[in-house]
């Protein structure tokens, strides 16, 4: 709980600040006097001002924002002589300049922070897959468990070299918000035997697109090979004679190529409430043998199943993807273009209802993300970071009130109409802007909450 809370203010922290620095950095380069920037708001904790007519530097209590404050002829008066360093007196691009350097500062870090991940290296599961769902998308491009992914195309000709499963996960939520189909060039655990399926996920839309569309598409688990792991003294296994390290070839004359089946094969070895005798295959030290396991019957939640108490399958394959300098940077820039892009196209379907809602998210699973990041490592943390540093940029330059990116809407109409938007306008657009942001944190808070429950 500790470090989730302490990784959730770092997190905080350094994303606010860096966004409000954006704002400063251009400020100053641009003549404006800045009087205050403050990370948080609320009681101060920490101030340091170098002289009375420096910028006032401050760290306060509430750690949810911060803010720039610059001289300004409608918050207060300002001398004569120093109208000219007045954030309203400046030029059109001046202002634009200053309010979009907030939003753009935070991008521009994502960038720099998957670079970091991809130089650092990220140790990540293999993209070897487990048997598809029955039915699913998946099963009926002709996947059947075992396969090694190993590039991915949208047309058949230009491929994208897959390094482990989260990259074919993106591929695949790119594909699925498009209703497109996916070629998957494929081969066995070693590299041999090459093939190309199509997975058509024209079916589906945009409301599919959550955190359980991978399931829906028939591909959420990991491959595990078929062998023994902690077998229970006592239990049916041990009874059998299985041992661990005992690699399974087939069970009742079916071919296992993932701990999966196994699974699959003894919880459905029950008729009538009766357990069924399995004929398992396996090898063990080189040497072919040939056992019978009689499952035991368990019943929990009013459904009943076989269990042996033996744990088939290993940790899953990992590997370590790093990128050099260059193709570090370019990774990380491309990544941030995408992140920044299906963040756009998001909101803006469920803006329409093509969308679930539930994909918003609030503090509560930020800091449960960040506390797990952090925990799995530098590189998975830094790959948070930048996340949500994407999610703020492209946030604050929305078009709405209490955004940089409304401010940057009534620039765009001052530009084009040659006047500014009038002080009846503007409160009106405040007060809608406030009522659009109140509903999205309720929103936003509502999901984080069913999340904790498991409602989701």
């Amino acid at each position: 709980m500790i470090i989730t809370v302490l990784a959730f203010l770092l997190t905080l922290g350094i994303l606010v600040a860096i966004h409000e620095y954006g704002h400063y950095r251009v400020a100053v380069a641009c003549g404006v006097k800045v009087l205050r920037f403050s990370v948080g708001f609320g009681r101060v904790l920490w101030r340091r001002q170098s002289g009375p007519d420096q910028t006032e530097f401050v760290l306060c209590a509430l750690p949810l924002g911060g803010y720039v404050r610059m001289l300004d002829e409608r918050e207060g008066k300002v001398p004569a002589h120093e109208l000219e360093r007045a954030f309203n007196r400046q030029s059109l691009l001046r202002r634009t300049a200053i309010v979009a350097a907030g939003p753009l500062a935070n991008l521009l870090l994502a960038v720099f922070l998957y670079a970091a991940a991809n130089w650092i290296g990220v140790d990540e599961p293999k993209a070897l897959l487990a048997p598809p769902t029955a039915g699913s998308p998946a099963e009926r491009a002709g996947l059947r468990g075992g396969e090694w992914v190993r590039a991915s195309s949208d047309d058949g000709s230009d491929w994208t070299e897959l390094r482990s499963m989260s990259e074919l996960r993106w591929q695949l939520t790119q594909t699925a918000l498009k209703s497109g189909r996916l070629q998957l060039q494929l081969s066995d655990q070693e590299g041999r035997g090459p093939r190309v399926v199509t997975l058509d996920l024209s079916g589906m839309n945009s409301r599919d697109v959550d955190a359980g569309f991978v399931k829906k598409i028939g591909l959420a688990g990991l491959a595990s090979e078929p062998v023994l792991g902690e077998v229970k003294p006592g239990g049916p296994a041990a009874q059998a004679g299985l041992r661990p390290g005992d690699r399974v070839l087939s069970v009742d004359g079916e071919m296992i190529a993932d701990a999966a089946q196994i699974v699959a094969q003894v919880r459905g070895a029950v008729r009538d409430g009766k357990a069924q005798t399995l004929v398992w295959k396996l090898e063990r030290s080189g040497r072919m043998l040939e056992l019978e396991v009689l499952p035991r019957v368990v019943t929990e939640g009013g459904k009943t199943f076989g269990r042996i108490d033996a744990m088939p399958g290993q940790p899953p394959a990992m590997v370590l993807v790093r990128r050099g300098p260059l193709e570090g940077l370019l990774a990380g820039a491309e990544r941030t273009w995408d992140v920044s892009a299906l963040t756009l196209k998001m909101i803006g379907r469920m803006l329409i209802g093509e969308a679930s809602l539930k994909n918003l998210s609030g503090p509560l699973t930020i800091a449960d993300y960040a506390g797990q990041s952090v925990q799995q490592g530098l590189p998975y943390y830094l790959g948070f970071l930048a996340l949500v540093s994407v999610s703020l940029g492209v946030l604050n330059l929305l078009p709405l009130p209490m955004l940089d990116g409304g401010h940057l809407m009534y620039y765009i109409f001052e530009g084009l109409t040659g006047r500014p938007v009038s002080d009846l306008w503007l409160a009106r657009l405040q007060r809608g802007g406030i009522a659009i942001l109140l509903t999205m944190m309720s929103v936003a808070l509502f999901n984080d909450v069913t999340r904790l429950l498991g409602l989701h």
